[in-house]
């Protein structure tokens, strides 16, 4: 189910199946870290949960550069709210040590595995059980992507909208929507939970009298939830924030395009938003 089947049948020696036994699987990783190895730990975001004590313990208490990928992070279809792995930025990212990146499409991933891979602290990256899109911006650049960067994709004068992964191109199929209502997105692929990309974060705070941040994840200690904490601790003004995510629920069984449409994390949902909410900004200023 994570794709690895390829890779166990080419490399026997450096794969290992715990099976469902995520405890095990990341305290084992622990042990290969101490002994010198460089782990990549493949689990459903949704299982990872499993293994919430031994990613405190074993791994982040100890700094160790073990790196976990995971899988059906999100809205995940047809597999029911127990595959839904919508917990997984707000139970990492309160733990320390740890760096939480979400890709947008198949560049940053591969971009985001060699940063992994480099690191010298434990890391995750989350990335759904979707189709993979062409790439919004096509990059020529080598080396590392920098540590705690985000990445701009649209500029715009109205409304900062902070993007994270999967979420990253609806919200740029949004921001097309609104400029037909002259409403002018910034885009930004946040790229990081963890670190924040804080320059571009008081930079841009400033700027804006609406900021808004879309992800597919639980709304509670999500992904908005750390910028609303970073910029009510660092602005003397802060602007209207709006935060666009998943409710305090399970979600229902159903396909992934259906659910996203239901809680507005399409394209149109998200421009509905922000135009109701950038109104109502216009009106109070």
């Amino acid at each position: 189910g994570t794709g690895l089947e390829k890779f166990s049948q080419e490399f026997p020696a450096r794969f290992f199946d715990t099976g469902i036994a995520e405890e095990h699987a990341i305290g084992f990783s622990a042990g290969l870290c101490r002994g010198g190895l460089k782990p990549v730990v493949a689990i459903y975001s949704t299982f990872l949960q499993r293994g919430f004590d031994q990613l405190i313990h074993d791994v982040c208490l100890q700094e160790l550069p073990v790196m976990f990928c995971l899988d059906r992070s999100g809205v995940v279809s047809d597999d029911g709210p127990t595959h839904n792995g919508v917990f997984d930025l707000a139970y990492l990212r309160v733990i320390p040590n740890m760096v939480v990146m979400a890709p947008s499409d198949a560049g940053e991933m591969e971009k985001m595995i060699e940063l992994g891979l480099h690191l010298k602290r434990p890391c995750a990256i989350r990335y759904p059980k979707d189709c993979v899109p062409e790439p919004a911006v096509r990059e020529v650049s080598s080396g590392l992507i920098p540590l705690g960067r985000s990445r701009c994709l649209r500029t715009g004068k109205d409304v900062l909208l902070l993007a994270l992964g999967s979420m990253v191109y609806p919200a740029l199929e949004a921001a097309s929507l609104l400029e037909k209502e002259n409403i002018f997105c910034e885009v930004v692929d946040a790229r990081f939970v963890k670190p924040l990309d804080e320059e571009m974060l008081r930079e841009k705070g400033k700027n804006f009298p609406l900021i808004v941040t879309v992800e597919d994840g639980t709304l509670n200690g999500g992904f908005g939830s750390a910028v609303n904490e970073f910029l009510q601790n660092v602005l003397d003004k802060v602007p209207l924030i709006k935060n666009i995510g998943l409710p305090d629920e399970f979600l229902k069984h159903d396909k992934r395009e259906v659910i996203l449409k239901r809680l507005g994390l399409d394209g149109p949902g998200i421009s509905r938003t922000i135009k109701d909410h950038y109104q109502s900004v216009m009106k109070n200023t």
